[in-house]
């Protein structure tokens, strides 16, 4: 498939099917893209779609089957409107093009030829536990022993939004960006890496029934 050079083809692109509950179309929306009028469009959607499934399917729909719906905040960004992002100082949150390849560059291999994606998403239903309790560990847990796909998830304070990602060759690592608990929640090598982490996540699974 080449690069939509007008409508009826991005309308195309958008209809692909990525998992039951996803299409490719929910993860193409920039503000970065609609505010400078850079389209979000993948330079190679084989590759995006590919690493777009295996996100969707390994990852995204795991979750959803358990918590309920999975709202996608930010996912996709081409090239372009990365490389905008990064610049001038970081004033879009973005890093450079290079360190987000395979990340939310879907469509380009990172330097080691691997393929990945990543998607910002918020859990709806763990919004109200969340904001009652501050414990945004209990979902970090529960997607780390339960979906062994991820390769890393990055949270923030903001309705308890994170970087969620798919990678062919997953760094399995928890961070944090919410106060008071900043830095590495678990990575290998950490000896609260390995073993049942259930006593974290038993309440929120009440609290979602």
């Amino acid at each position: 498939m080449r690069s939509p050079k007008t409508v009826k083809a991005l309308e195309e692109l958008g209809r692909v099917r990525l998992s039951d509950s996803f299409f490719m179309r929910d993860f193409l929306h920039s503000e970065i893209s609609q505010i400078e009028g850079i389209p979000n469009i993948p330079d190679f959607p084989d590759v995006a779609i590919e690493a777009g499934k295996n996100l969707c399917q390994k990852v995204l729909e795991p979750i959803q089957s358990q918590f309920g719906r999975v709202s996608i905040r930010s996912a996709y960004r081409s090239p372009a409107v990365n490389a905008k992002g990064a610049e001038n100082g970081n004033q879009y949150n973005c890093a450079r093009n290079e360190a987000n390849y395979a990340g939310h560059i879907w469509d380009y291999r990172d330097e080691d030829g691997f393929m990945g994606a990543t998607a910002c998403i918020v859990v709806n239903r763990f919004i109200p536990y969340f904001e009652e309790t501050g414990h945004w560990q209990a979902l970090a847990w529960w997607i780390h022993d339960h979906i062994p796909e991820y390769s890393s998830m990055n949270f923030f304070p903001t309705l308890a939004a994170f970087n969620l990602s798919w990678h062919e060759q997953p760094k399995k690592v928890i961070k944090s960006h919410i106060p008071g608990s900043k830095g590495i929640l678990t990575k290998p090598g950490m000896d609260n890496f390995s073993g049942d982490h259930s006593s974290e996540y038993l309440r929120l699974i009440k609290f979602v029934r």
